[in-house]
């Protein structure tokens, strides 16, 4: 179940693309953005299933992935206050074969299918600023295909662990090892002796379903390339003169 709630300190400047949408544009979206609170684990779409919104994160972190037949799975692609999720809706896709879940929980701006589709029609800035951010979005799916392919767990824990910390307000993450080794689609003892070792050297901490980054700069050493090309790309989504 999905709560509407009531706003009191929360905004949809807080979604960094409502945020660079013109005050006009914005405003018109306004009346029919819904406030959500997103629990862990609770999945926005499945595959087939029809897209009815689209989602602006504030603060909860939305993981993109696929499910095989044998129960495995893994994250093609993140989304936090940085994206939104159900960008397909403006490519003239009302499903998809991948699934959406909650990887942090936290808040979100809900938006009608049918709402977001008649402003992107209008071919102004709305239109061209979601193509961006579409591109962003297929650079960082092609970027963890590459990473999945040739780089170590240690090495793609790292990238994903620094890619949820950007889209997430604290350094404090609730989630267990079992849910970044499905993520992440390695075997679980993997990330426990990847884990084990960022935590010896005082990268992190974890305890009880909660991970705590305790050096960034840990972090960033011990991740691949890959992580600084899919940020350097939504860097340019925002700084891109239009």
């Amino acid at each position: 179940m999905i709560t509407v709630i009531e706003e009191s300190v929360h905004s949809p400047n807080q979604n960094q693309l409502l945020a660079a949408l013109p005050a006009e544009d914005l405003q018109r979206l306004v009346p029919d953005l819904e406030l959500v609170k997103l629990p862990l684990g609770k999945v926005i779409y499945s595959p087939g299933e029809q897209l009815r919104y689209a989602w602006f994160p504030t603060t909860a972190t939305v993981s993109l992935h696929y499910d095989m037949e044998s129960g495995e799975s893994a994250e093609i692609a993140g989304v936090g206050n940085e994206g939104v999720v159900g960008i397909l809706l403006i490519m003239g896709g009302d499903s998809t074969s991948s699934s959406a879940t909650v990887q942090v929980s936290g808040y979100a701006y809900r938006l009608k299918a049918s709402v977001l589709k008649q402003e992107f029609e209008r071919a102004g800035f709305t239109q061209r600023l979601l193509l961006r951010y579409t591109q962003a979005i297929i650079t960082e799916i092609g970027q963890t295909a590459a990473c999945n392919k040739h780089h170590s767990v240690h090495q793609r824990l790292c990238r994903w662990l620094l890619l949820t910390l950007d889209r997430t307000p604290s350094n404090n993450l609730v989630m267990t090892q079992e849910l970044v080794a499905y993520m992440l689609g390695v075997r679980r003892e993997g990330i426990t002796e990847v884990a084990g070792l960022l935590r010896n050297a005082g990268v992190i901490s974890y305890n009880r379903g909660h991970i705590k980054v305790l050096q960034r700069k840990g972090l960033e050493a011990g991740a691949c390339e890959c992580y600084q090309v899919v940020r350097k790309e939504l860097n340019r989504l925002y700084c891109q003169t239009v």
